[in-house]
């Protein structure tokens, strides 16, 4: 199974980086098909079909009486269908103090089963029929996919469905898993990117959520045997259908399958309950992290800057994106010099996330030797100086505007590709509109909009900067 150490900002380091049995992220496929025929034959029910901008297939979107979002989006001829089921809660919905971790948890718990189909009959029923499966937990939402060949459509939607309002386990079974929890999260420890990451968040914010781990704080986890209730009140609360995206692309009729998620899901229950999330308070100066860790490890610099939420319609907030890229991506200077020309830094990267509420615009490099992090941070500092004080090349701007592009479409070869690419998005802002708006906002972003970006974003009175050194 997938597990993400933590799929926020430290996704393009750490995600996969372990894989486990069941208890962290999903597995999958065969066992009683649905005939073409039904597909086929099945009524029509009313729908809202739209060409989404840069995707290149028409999506089929309906929401059920009790609120349950659905989009099917036909790819012909594949044979395949990915299969996502979008709950739109992580840990930034963890607002309750003591109570950190169960958006994580849960990802462990959906796979415990039901009265109808216990853990092992669920599991044997999915590698029966070959489903290729998973799942992960971030901060803002929780995803469980499937890549399914599609005559399995309608078995797999059986169980799934099943899965998501029925689930049962006895208290017995919390306990393990929750201990199972907390060793993950010592094993996370081991990872001197994970520690740094930990302590630079916990400094950065002070009463949003953002400011722990998807996996939660290590208090909170290690009094998780105890709270069999809550997490029933937690399931309760955030596993409704009008809080769940229902996501299936590939080789399939819409009709169809619109008829066979009313069947399957039409009676699940609404009552979602949204969370009472803090405003995260201004922050008014500089913030330093210094970080020991406890075994071998060069040094890592990490810069966190206060940063809006996704907003695909805000040109200044959409110029970051290709802000960090220009600044600190691989045909920078910057990253000429210090990774490739001097070799002072194993890798320098930047990230400005993709999230529901205001969080970060990271930057952040391993540094060879312990005596440059103090030349790397002021060789970033320069390089953020430079962008404040005049806009970038233009003709780099445009080459970068056709690569993101470029790039986007290549990663939509495949049902299962296409719908990891949109599954955040659609998370974050509820639907496929915004990828539309998001690639036209990037075709309007000029040079002075690059400029605005780095004044507005790049100030060291909204950073945190941490850096994990070697104990000793």
């Amino acid at each position: 199974m997938e597990t993400t150490i933590e799929a926020r900002r430290l996704s393009r380091l750490l995600l996969d980086s372990t894989d486990t049995p069941v208890s962290a992220y999903t597995m999958i496929k065969r066992i009683a098909t649905l005939g073409l025929t039904a597909l086929l034959s099945a009524p029509t029910l009313p729908q809202e079909t739209t060409m989404s901008g840069i995707i290149p297939y028409e999506s089929h979107v309906e929401t059920l009486a009790n609120g349950l979002k659905v989009i099917v989006m036909p790819i012909p001829q594949s044979g395949l269908v990915a299969y996502w089921s979008i709950v739109r809660t992580g840990s930034r919905d963890e607002y309750e103090p003591g109570r950190s971790g169960f958006a994580h948890f849960f990802e462990h718990m959906m796979f415990r089963g039901t009265e109808r189909y216990p853990a092992d009959a669920y599991l044997q029923a999915l590698t029966g029929i070959g489903a290729d499966g998973n799942a992960y937990t971030t901060d803002d939402l929780t995803a469980y996919h499937l890549s399914i060949a599609a005559e399995d459509l309608e078995r797999i939607m059986e169980l799934e469905s099943d899965r998501f309002r029925n689930l049962s386990y006895s208290e017995s079974v919390f306990r393990t898993e929750a201990g199972a929890v907390y060793g993950e999260y010592r094993k996370n420890r081991t990872n001197p990117l994970y520690v740094l990451y930990e302590a630079m968040t916990g400094a950065a914010f002070e009463t949003h959520p953002y400011g722990h781990m998807v996996i939660g704080f290590e208090e909170d986890i290690a009094i998780m045997p105890t709270l069999y209730d809550y997490s029933r009140a937690f399931f309760s609360r955030y596993y409704r259908p009008d809080n769940t995206i229902l996501f299936i692309a590939g080789d399939v009729q819409p009709d169809a399958v619109l008829s066979l998620v009313d069947k399957h899901y039409g009676d699940w229950e609404p009552g979602y309950v949204a969370p009472d999330i803090p405003v995260e308070p201004l922050q008014p100066e500089e913030r330093r992290v210094d970080v020991r860790y406890e075994g071998r490890t060069l040094p890592y610099l990490w810069l966190a800057y206060k940063f809006d939420r996704f907003d695909p319609a805000n040109p200044v907030r959409v110029a970051a994106d290709l802000l960090v890229e220009l600044a600190f991506g691989s045909t920078s200077e910057i990253y000429q010099r210090l990774v490739l020309d001097e070799q002072v830094a194993e890798f320098l990267r930047a990230d400005a996330n993709v999230n529901r509420d205001p969080s970060l615009l990271d930057v952040y490099a391993r540094v060879k030797d312990p005596d440059d992090v103090q030349y790397v941070l002021d060789s970033i500092d320069a390089t953020i100086a430079a962008y404040r004080a005049s806009p970038p090349d233009e003709g780099r701007l445009n080459a970068l505007k056709s690569r993101l592009k470029y790039e986007f479409l290549m990663g939509l070869e495949t049902p299962e590709s296409l719908a990891r690419r949109l599954a955040r998005y659609t998370a974050v802002s509820g639907g496929l509109e915004a990828v539309s708006t998001l690639y036209q906002t990037y075709e309007t972003i000029t040079i002075e909009d690059i400029r605005a970006a780095a004044r507005l974003y790049l100030d060291p009175a909204r950073r945190t900067v941490a850096v994990l050194r070697e104990q000793g």
